[in-house]
């Protein structure tokens, strides 16, 4: 009888150990999620990153994100690892998307090295990169969007949340422009 008590005890306890190891990380994000459930089809080109050796080669440096009904120019304002990591991923073509009409996103084909990168407060008008989804994110009305460590930011653009949405419907192709 006693054995069995035991028995049973340590069957409940590695019971609870196992499933608290496949509970989820808490959301540290937005309360609202993406109304896509699956990432769109991406198609990654490896090509080399700009020189690692300055960093004045890739604050300034100019990404150009192109549909077929427009360009949108983002110009790099930050050095960091998750900047240097988007850079070497480019070209790349995605798809951009509505989000809590506050911004346009689009998933990377992967995750993003980040370490070491700053968190931001966006603002309107800022390219940023989301860590705890793996999107990209236009923002064109950040209002009650504050500081977050999972948000990094890339650069500026200058375009209307008309102009973003020219993007949608369709590949849209990100290159440096030389």
């Amino acid at each position: 009888m006693m054995t069995q008590r035991v028995l049973t005890s340590a069957a409940v306890v590695l019971l609870v150990a196992a499933l608290a190891s496949c509970a989820q990380a808490p959301i540290t994000g937005p309360v609202d999620t993406p109304t896509t459930t699956s990432r769109p089809a991406t198609t990654p080109t490896p090509t080399a990153a700009p020189d690692q050796g300055a960093s004045d080669q890739i604050v300034g440096t100019v990404v150009r994100f192109t549909s077929e009904r427009t360009s949108i120019d983002v110009t790099i304002g930050d050095d960091s690892p998750g900047v240097r990591d988007f850079l070497s991923m480019l070209p790349l073509e995605l798809t951009v998307e509505e989000f809590a009409d506050a911004e346009k996103i689009a998933y990377l084909p992967r995750e993003l090295n980040y370490e070491g990168s700053p968190g931001s407060d966006p603002e309107d008008g800022d390219l940023i990169y989301y860590t705890s989804w793996g999107n990209l994110g236009f923002y064109y009305d950040a209002t009650g969007i504050g500081y977050s460590d999972a948000t990094l930011h890339l650069g500026t653009y200058s375009a209307t949340e008309e102009q973003l949405s020219l993007l949608e419907g369709g590949p849209v192709t990100i290159t440096i422009v030389d």
